[in-house]
């Protein structure tokens, strides 16, 4: 089970590093600055996404296998569902606040716009992901995707995955010619409400359904052993990990320079037009497929590899990815994720009704609010900690399932 243990500590890598950058303070602060994010054009949200494809594929792809597509089918819908709970309850919850809070509508009006119970076309427009408030933008996104992966799972496993990934790059590439505006430019006229806003979302479903369904694809590939990850992630195959380390240091001087806003006026207009994030523009795909490909390398093949600073990095990587604080996150990702929201609305209302916070309090609220994410883990894992969870029946134990043929619910992504 070690590479759903690394997958549980990449998701709580991606949760802490989130966390950190949604945390919104007047004037800004230094502890956001160290982040991969100002060294490449990869960001947690990508990672996410790309996991929460390649786990849904893994598992449900062996729900069909094992009980056929409708039982896979209502699996995925019923996940799906749940999600979409989770999705409007912390709606309900941040305008509950908002109604209870002094000074809240103003200090989250950015984040929220006019949102309150008494306008029944923008709580429709929230439950059907047309307006999306800030940093609520992730769940919407997948189960909209989930509500295709039973039939594109479904072509993988009839081994017709290249019709899935052809039908994603051109998606992908109908994003970033706006295509999809035929539909969204009147239905944002529709739905537009006093305060001038109608359509709000932060990724392009186009854009981004490219990292999701390349997951889902890998993931259902990899459950019907179609793909040798053995002979591709091999220590003698060193051409993925070149040719990744390549991308990554030509993008690496780009990113220093915008990130530090060096970039001369000249270049600025054409590099931003495939830099674009809602869209997840040429600039991003390339930068997350060479990250991705490099650090799979490296926690797959690099611990076998015959030079030692091959090794060592790899280690170094792998010890991230396993830090049990990470994966205690990681397991528990969605409820960990709906906390991260209530934690950062709450720090942003506090900021806002405060004179600007030094420095230093700025990082202690910070390095709090990533102790804080564990709170929903650690009650789900209560009785473990607390040893008193029931033992196994005896029959379990006469006779367990391989690791290999069972993936525990939690470990699905949100």
């Amino acid at each position: 089970m070690k590479r759903f243990e690394i997958i549980d500590g990449m998701r709580g890598y991606f949760l802490v590093f989130m966390v950190l950058n949604h945390l919104i303070f007047a004037g800004g602060y230094f502890l956001v600055k160290i982040n991969h994010n100002q060294l490449a054009f990869v960001e947690d949200a990508q990672g996410f996404v790309f996991l929460s494809g390649l786990m849904i594929g893994m598992v449900y792809a062996r729900k069909m296998m094992k009980g056929g597509y409708a039982a896979g089918r209502t699996a995925i819908y019923s996940r799906a569902f749940e999600l979409y709970r989770y999705a409007m309850g912390i709606v309900i919850a941040v305008l509950v606040a908002q109604m209870l809070l002094p000074g809240a509508y103003s200090v989250w009006f950015n984040w929220l716009g006019y949102t309150n119970f008494d306008d029944p076309l923008r709580l429709a427009a929230i439950a059907t992901f047309l307006y999306q408030p800030t940093f609520m933008d992730i769940l919407p996104q997948y189960i909209v995707y989930m509500l295709f992966a039973p039939m594109l799972i479904k072509l993988v496993l009839d081994d017709k995955w290249h019709y899935v990934v052809a039908a994603s790059i051109m998606m992908w590439m109908a994003g970033q010619l706006g295509l999809h505006q035929i539909a969204t430019i009147p239905i944002n006229e529709l739905i537009m409400g006093s305060d001038d806003q109608g359509i709000r979302v932060s990724f392009n479903l186009f854009g981004w359904q490219i990292v999701f369904f390349s997951g889902l694809v890998l993931g259902a590939l990899t459950s019907s052993g179609k793909i040798n990850w053995g002979k591709i992630l091999s220590p003698d195959n060193t051409f993925i990990p070149k040719v990744a380390l390549v991308l990554v240091m030509f993008f690496l001087p780009l990113r220093l320079i915008t990130a530090n806003e060096l970039m001369p006026a000249y270049m600025i207009g054409k590099f931003a037009s495939m830099e674009i994030r809602a869209d997840f523009g040429p600039v991003y795909l390339l930068n997350f497929a060479a990250m991705g490909l490099l650090v799979t390398w490296l926690l797959v093949a690099g611990p076998q590899h015959k030079a030692n600073w091959v090794r060592n990095i790899a280690s170094a990587v792998t010890w991230v990815f396993t830090l049990r604080y990470l994966r205690l996150l990681g397991r528990h990702s969605l409820y960990v994720y709906v906390w991260h929201v209530a934690i950062v609305y709450f720090v942003y209302y506090f900021d806002g009704r405060t004179p600007e916070l030094g420095e230093w309090t700025k990082t202690a609220i910070a390095l709090t609010a990533v102790g804080l994410l564990s709170i929903p883990a650690l009650w789900r894992e209560r009785d473990k900690l607390l040893g008193t969870a029931e033992s196994a029946p005896a029959k379990n134990l006469k006779s367990p399932k391989p690791a290999a043929q069972s993936v525990p619910q939690q470990m699905v992504i949100r």
